[in-house]
């Protein structure tokens, strides 16, 4: 297990413990979604998925929630997909990480972060990848912490509430897999 991992496993304060996502979840993880959606600076997005649609777009292995472990509250999740059907591309995968906004700087974002590259390289996946806009700074901090790099910004890729929003492109290659 690499120094890093270990260092970003020690990241969650007390109280936090990372689970696989189950559908029992599904209310909850929605909600936490359209919060950081109604914050406009986390997706293009405005709305959350029906439960169905969120379901077939992420990849089952690869869905966590954190849990407040005081309350048993989901207070944050993260979930991959696929970037592509074809087979050279079987290996990357993007993610998203939501925190509900009350559990901010617990260190939930990034134990999500360990959860998922631990999921990931386990199932021969080599690259996670990321677009983030520039004005979410603390999703970019999130991914510099778990060893994320800027690749580029992809400029004016999307109009988005009225106005064009350039997009962050970050990776994190895997160090344990497709080496």
């Amino acid at each position: 297990m690499s120094e890093h991992i270990e260092e970003m496993e020690r990241a969650a304060g007390p109280g936090v413990a990372v689970r696989p996502m189950r559908e029992a979840d599904a209310t909850r993880v929605l909600a936490i979604y359209q919060a950081g959606l109604d914050g406009g600076d986390a997706s293009f997005e405005t709305t959350a998925p029906t439960w169905q649609a969120f379901d077939a777009a992420k990849l089952p292995l690869h869905r966590h929630v954190a849990v407040d472990t005081a309350t048993g509250q989901v207070i944050g999740w993260v979930a991959a997909g696929a970037v592509s059907s074809r087979c050279v591309y079987a290996g990357v995968v993007e993610h998203s990480v939501y925190v509900h906004p009350d559990h901010s700087g617990r260190g939930v974002g990034l134990a999500l972060l360990t959860a998922l590259i631990r999921s990931t390289e386990a199932e021969g996946v080599w690259t996670i990848q990321s677009g983030i806009f520039p004005e979410n700074t603390a999703s970019l901090r999130l991914d510099e912490k778990a060893g994320f790099r800027v690749v580029g910004i992809r400029h004016r890729i999307g109009c988005h509430h009225g106005r064009w929003r350039d997009v962050v492109l970050l990776e994190r290659r895997s160090t344990v897999t497709g080496v």
